[in-house]
């Protein structure tokens, strides 16, 4: 632990519209900067050379020991390759790592988003010392990352915690727990429904009951599947849990199997700048360093 505390690691939250950047020591971001990705940027080196100007404002003030990154998009783990960036149409095959790796000359690990905050729930928020866990991102879409025994959970194809994709009644689970099930069947955001709820409107409570359902059915799944100690959700429906929250938690008692809820937890995420703080997770994760 003492080694954890000592070193400095660079953290990089590759997001749609900004990309996000902070150098982390031990369990503290002591330098933080931001670029705003331009709508021109249609070639993959405009990119590419954001990522490296922001990694160089932040060496110029300390030195790091590795780099991590956190994309929203599929990739090579193993080889550093990032395909098909959501949101970044010129991002196809981008060997990331090694670009990165070469022009600074310290490691670079990759991971999706949902792999991230799940390491960064476990590394410094609200996992912590839960060695078998699942990390449950919620915006957008619906994505996840699986914690066992410590590390994420290795895969052969880098497709593990897609849980969202699982068939579920006419399509998937993303289909119903996601912002995607508020615009489809309420034609409103989850945001703008919650601030409905806010003021008491039944539709928009209601909504939100129906959502607590279909969620508690994918942590089934989950539970089903990988048996976690604890379910921690993120992105942007955490501020709507007050709403869905009951309903949900009524859905898993009927799981099937109840010895799975004697050590079983649903948690909501708090932790600042987790997306900073997870992508400086793969560092430690890959070369096992505690």
């Amino acid at each position: 632990m003492a080694r954890f505390n000592e070193i400095n690691i660079i953290g990089i939250d590759l997001g749609g519209t900004k990309i996000n950047a902070g150098m982390v020591k031990g369990n503290k971001i002591i330098d933080k900067s931001y670029k705003l990705i331009p709508q021109n940027a249609i070639d993959e080196w405009d990119l590419i050379n954001l990522i490296i100007d922001l990694i160089k404002d932040l060496l110029s003030r300390n030195k790091a020991e590795g780099i991590g990154i956190g994309v929203p998009s599929i990739l090579n783990r193993e080889k550093g390759i990032v395909y098909s960036v959501q949101n970044i149409p010129s991002w196809k095959e981008v060997y990331l790592a090694d670009i990165l790796t070469e022009e600074f000359g310290i490691p670079v690990f990759l991971d999706n988003d949902a792999n991230c905050f799940a390491l960064g729930e476990y590394q410094y928020g609200r996992g912590k010392n839960c060695k078998n866990m699942v990390g449950l991102t919620i915006g957008t879409g619906m994505g996840a990352g699986i914690i066992t025994n410590g590390h994420l959970m290795s895969d052969a194809n880098g497709g593990a915690g897609e849980f969202g994709m699982i068939q579920y009644k006419d399509g998937i689970f993303e289909d119903y727990c996601s912002n995607k099930f508020f615009k489809k069947n309420y034609h409103l955001s989850g945001e703008e429904l919650m601030n409905l709820a806010n003021q008491g409107n039944t539709e928009a409570l209601k909504a939100f009951e129906e959502f607590g359902k279909h969620l508690g059915n994918a942590i089934k799944a989950i539970m089903y599947a990988v048996d976690p100690q604890k379910v921690i959700i993120g992105g942007s429906i955490v501020k709507s849990a007050k709403y869905f929250d009951k309903s949900l938690q009524q859905t898993i008692k009927e799981i099937d199997y109840e010895t799975m809820l004697e050590n079983f937890e649903i948690i909501y995420s708090d932790t600042p700048d987790i997306a900073i703080l997870g992508a400086t997770s793969l560092y430690y994760d890959r070369l096992a360093i505690v």
